[in-house]
């Protein structure tokens, strides 16, 4: 298993299950039924009640579940000073660190701080944010997260107005001939994948529409992977 972000394929869509929807109660064993199902990597949503309006779980969880997967830990800071906790972030486990370019923290200081700690480094925009906003940082990133909700919470809907924003950001990636995942993250499930992935994005984020799917897992991802018929199919 690939542990490594920048090994992972950007011509297909990669599933990431957003362990927020899952049960917390047997948060190691949801992991595991994940993996199992087919998920490419594993998304951590972590939440300071400061940045968004809600908490999730920080260091010691990611260090308590990483036994439980080799999978890529993709790790979403949604977090107001993301420079003083990317070390601990990546000791705990966390393999992959993505920050919204909205926190407090200097962008360059970020990317500086998770390179030290040894981890890939992803930035995310809020939906307010333009897609030309993350542009100067491209060629030293990773990953580009657009937000197709507002960020804080699961189950919210899907913001179709975000598609242009996606494809605005990997019609730059192409044209640098950059190697980045363009994620996207909120409401996506086997309908709203098609027009995401269409628009570029081909690493999905899904909670609820993964682990509450009323036919399992292992069907809703595969849902999720059939969207690559249509990967950039509009650019």
């Amino acid at each position: 298993m690939l542990r490594d972000l920048r090994k992972l394929p950007t011509d297909r869509v990669l599933v990431s299950p957003s362990v927020l929807a899952s049960d917390f109660s047997c948060l190691g064993g949801e992991i595991v039924r994940a993996a199992q199902a087919g998920a490419d990597v594993i998304h951590l949503d972590v939440m300071d009640g400061g940045f968004v309006p809600n908490l999730s779980f920080g260091p010691p969880v990611i260090r308590s579940i990483r036994p439980k997967s080799g999978l890529l830990f993709d790790t979403h800071l949604m977090i107001e000073h993301p420079a003083k906790y990317a070390a601990a972030f990546a000791a705990a486990g966390a393999d992959h660190l993505t920050f919204h370019l909205e926190c407090s923290d200097p962008a360059g200081e970020v990317i500086d701080a998770i390179r030290k700690a040894g981890c890939t480094v992803g930035i995310s925009l809020k939906p307010a944010t333009p897609p030309e906003a993350v542009f100067p940082w491209l060629e030293k990133i990773d990953l580009v997260l657009v937000m197709t909700v507002e960020p804080g919470f699961g189950g919210q809907s899907f913001m179709a107005g975000q598609l242009p924003k996606i494809a605005a950001i990997k019609r730059e990636i192409l044209r640098r001939k950059l190697h980045i995942q363009l994620e996207a993250d909120g409401g996506l499930d086997e309908r709203t994948v098609i027009p995401t992935a269409s628009c570029g994005a081909n690493l999905i984020v899904a909670g609820t529409s993964v682990f509450r799917h009323p036919e399992g897992m292992e069907e809703a991802i595969r849902r999720l992977h059939a969207a690559t018929g249509v990967l950039d199919s509009q650019l």
